[in-house]
């Protein structure tokens, strides 16, 4: 069981891409005469966090001090963004681009099926990007653990820097990956792709044997000390040089949307890591923590409540 105060007095540092993930829900109860397409009669909107933004949700659901730092742009999405995290009880420090505007997702949905995605977005000008790696450098000192939320958005443009400045204090980091090259993580605690991200970097597998010896060797090739790949239905693996591997089963539950769960997994994993977890724990926490938020419409929180929940319906006292 994990206590109620487990993850208070830990500060974790989010830096990365922010997003606003925007939803139109309604009902289909025609086609558009004017091309073949369904006409979405909109009964309600919802503002969600997305991106390093969820994570930072994520972190305060779980209980701890969270400081997130990102760019937005002078307009609504942006202020929308910086109400709910404040809703959430996260730190903010939000540089704004007056040139860009703030990365947006919009989703037409219909009785829980996602009809059209519109992705609005631009890339922050340099010079914000370096007021943020300036409150990166002031605000590590008062961190436990760093996550690197990258969603290839263009703020995280030094994460090889800002890993090797934690490490040099001590400070383990947790990277959300993104891209086909990982050299730029070198040097972190853990990466943390996805199973088609790792696709993507090291080439496909025919054999799980085949897969672990790819991972254990870009392992190796960007010093990290481990990595851990989710797999969706398959649970998630975790690759480390030293010990043998970790494998985590996927729950059996009904799937509502998996939108964001690897923000969930990459804020328990940064918790637990804070917290003096081993692996085992980790994993077994951050796969119940996915599962909760799996269950859930759009990018959600899996609060500590409801991982407790969750933990006693395993183990009935």
């Amino acid at each position: 069981m994990l206590p109620a105060t487990i993850f208070s007095s830990i500060q974790v540092l989010v830096i990365g891409d922010v997003m606003l993930d925007r939803y139109w829900l309604g009902s289909v109860q025609r086609i558009s005469p004017e091309a073949p397409v369904p006409v979405v009669g909109v009964e309600r909107t919802e503002l969600r966090l997305g991106g390093a933004g969820n994570v930072a949700a994520n972190v305060r659901g779980l209980g701890a001090i969270c400081h997130l730092v990102s760019v937005i742009g002078d307009d609504e999405p942006g202020r929308s963004l910086d109400q709910i995290l404040g809703a959430h009880g996260v730190n903010r420090h939000l540089h704004i681009d007056t040139a860009s505007r703030t990365t947006e997702k919009l989703r037409i949905i219909s009785r829980n099926q996602q009809l059209l995605r519109a992705d609005f977005e631009d890339a922050p000008r340099k010079e914000v990007i370096d007021r943020c790696l300036s409150d990166y450098e002031e605000l590590l000192s008062k961190a436990d653990v760093v996550v690197i939320s990258d969603y290839g958005k263009g703020s995280l443009q030094s994460a090889e820097w800002m890993i090797q400045l934690a490490k040099g204090q001590g400070i383990p980091v947790v990277v959300d990956p993104k891209g086909g090259d990982f050299s730029r993580y070198r040097g972190a605690t853990v990466v943390t792709p996805n199973e088609l991200e790792l696709q993507g970097v090291v080439g496909p597998w025919s054999s799980s044997a085949e897969m672990e010896d790819k991972a254990l060797d870009l392992v190796r090739q960007i010093e990290i000390d481990g990595l851990l790949v989710t797999r969706g239905e398959d649970g998630m693996i975790f690759f480390r040089l030293e010990g043998e591997s970790l494998q985590e089963k996927a729950r059996s539950l009904e799937v509502y949307d998996i939108s964001g769960a690897g923000d969930t997994v990459v804020a328990m994993v940064a918790a637990g890591i804070a917290a003096g977890f081993d692996w085992k724990q980790i994993l077994r926490f951050s796969n119940i923590a996915a599962g909760v938020v799996v269950r859930k419409l759009g990018t959600a929180v899996a609060t500590l409540t409801e991982i407790q929940a969750e933990l006693s319906e395993e183990s009935p006292t």
